[in-house]
């Protein structure tokens, strides 16, 4: 794995995506931009009250002359429930901020511009784990272990090579855990709070294909999004602010303008720091409001203002494909016995009851069915071990890769995989038009992918304004 990929994935960890309510959405916040301090973050702590009386900030003498200028420590700058977000916490995801907008060559915003965005996404962040710890959502330090072993593994790593790759990059271990510990609870309680409330009928499926019938294509679209959100029973003076702010980014991109730059300037949405971009979505994937647009658009256009109930949004663009019609894959006929380990039956007491079993159905004193339904540990017992015909990503990694090695016929040797051990044998193979069923899981999870997000938005704006924010001058 290459360093600037290593960089990227550590970046993307210390910049956990939020729905960001900008600063300035008051017009009587106050900017925020002071140099680094040379002390540690406080300690968060969740809690309903706010932190009203948290000192501002902290000095201390150089110890040489009484009259010397004392030296600032680290002061608050915003008080979140009763938790507080220090100079030295803004300043700390600051300069990651930087090298991630550095490593995509995105133009730097000016630094009060772009401390402003972190910082609301450092409040949201603080919001949802105070939420998630009030409402008992834990990740204990197996759990962690396990999640870091994977992220070294897929980076082809070992742990402890891991580790040395995290310290080169200047981060610190202890915080980079603390990092991945809050990701995963933020991914639970979305998940918890979201994602599992979210239900796709095959009356949405249906509308969404027949929609593409009428329409003649499935075009995806590669764009990029800038929101400029408004609170919940936003006032008239404060849509007029955020419409100002919309109007203002728009005509700063119309005059030539970098799109990512401005995006990282003024929007709120969760990958704004990202340069705003969404990546390849079919239309079902894009609200509504966005793929109208999209529909009579050209590649490298920006839309006008769009009003939805979260803001004002801007949409580039950046390319428009065909999506693929046809869709045949290869598909195996399959069937197996499984024995699963238990404290009763161990790792080799399974593979030899295995090796028994297969040798006495290649010497043809037993029958593979008859076995399957006398031996198997699987629901597929009673059938003889008959899996039907399966396509690729049905069955886990380890059972596939056996399975697609082996021809017609013949039976593998026990196979290890999470659910024990395995004896597979093929029955026969053919290539499959799955164009139809194709179309309706995509179009199902296309559909939920968008429902998500629009819940996700709208239940991380309710909770952002059900918190007490308070931002502190630096002056004070």
């Amino acid at each position: 794995m290459s360093s600037t990929i290593l960089k990227f994935l550590l970046l993307c960890v210390a910049l956990q995506p939020g729905l960001l309510l900008a600063a300035d959405a008051s017009p009587t916040a106050p900017a925020v931009s002071a140099p680094p301090p040379t002390s540690s973050a406080a300690t968060p702590s969740a809690g309903p009250s706010p932190a009203a009386s948290a000192p501002a900030s902290a000095t201390v003498s150089d110890g040489k002359d009484s009259a010397s200028q004392p030296v600032e420590l680290d002061h608050i700058i915003a008080v979140v429930n009763d938790d507080v977000i220090t100079r030295h916490d803004l300043d700390e995801r600051y300069n990651r901020a930087v090298q991630q907008l550095e490593s995509r060559k995105i133009p730097l915003p000016p630094r009060a511009v772009l401390e402003k965005q972190i910082l609301e996404r450092m409040i949201n962040d603080r919001i949802q784990l105070q939420f998630a710890d009030q409402t008992g959502i834990r990740v204990d330090d197996p759990t962690l272990d396990r999640a870091i072993d994977r992220i070294a593994a897929q980076n082809q790593l070992t742990p402890a090579q891991f580790r040395e790759a995290v310290a080169k990059e200047g981060i610190p271990y202890d915080k980079f855990r603390s990092d991945i510990r809050d990701q995963i609870i933020l991914t639970h309680l979305r998940e918890r709070e979201v994602d599992n409330k979210i239900n796709v009928t095959e009356a949405e499926v249906d509308a969404y294909l027949n929609a593409l019938a009428k329409q003649g294509s499935d075009d995806e679209y590669n764009t990029a999004h800038i929101l400029i959100s408004i609170p919940e029973n936003a006032t008239t003076e404060q849509i007029q602010f955020a419409h100002a702010k919309a109007e203002e980014a728009l005509n700063k991109i119309r005059a030539g303008a970098d799109f990512a730059q401005i995006s990282a300037s003024y929007s709120n949405a969760p990958n704004a720091l990202e340069g705003g971009e969404m990546g390849w979505r079919r239309a079902a994937q894009i609200p509504a409001l966005f793929s109208r647009v999209l529909i009579a658009m050209k590649p490298g256009e920006t839309s006008d203002l769009l009003r939805s109930n979260s803001g004002f949004h801007i949409i580039k663009l950046i390319d428009k494909r065909s999506a693929d019609k046809t869709t045949i894959i290869n598909q195996t006929h399959a069937r197996h016995i499984l024995i699963k380990t238990s404290e009763v039956v161990s790792a080799d007491d399974a593979r030899k009851r295995l090796e028994e079993i297969r040798a006495r159905i290649e010497n043809g004193s037993a029958k593979f069915s008859d076995m399957a339904r006398q031996y198997s540990n699987d629901a597929s017992a009673s059938k003889g071990g008959d899996l039907g015909w399966l396509s690729p990503g049905e069955t886990v990694p380890d059972f596939e890769h056996a399975m697609d090695a082996l021809k017609p016929g013949e039976i593998s040797e026990p196979v290890q995989s999470p659910f024990g051990f395995h004896l597979i044998q093929v029955l026969e193979r053919r290539q499959e038009d799955v164009t139809k069923e194709r179309q309706r899981i995509l179009a199902r999870q296309a559909i939920r992918q968008r429902k998500i997000e629009e819940a996700q938005e709208e239940w991380l704006r309710q909770l952002r304004d059900g918190a007490y924010v308070e931002y502190r001058n630096e002056t004070q």
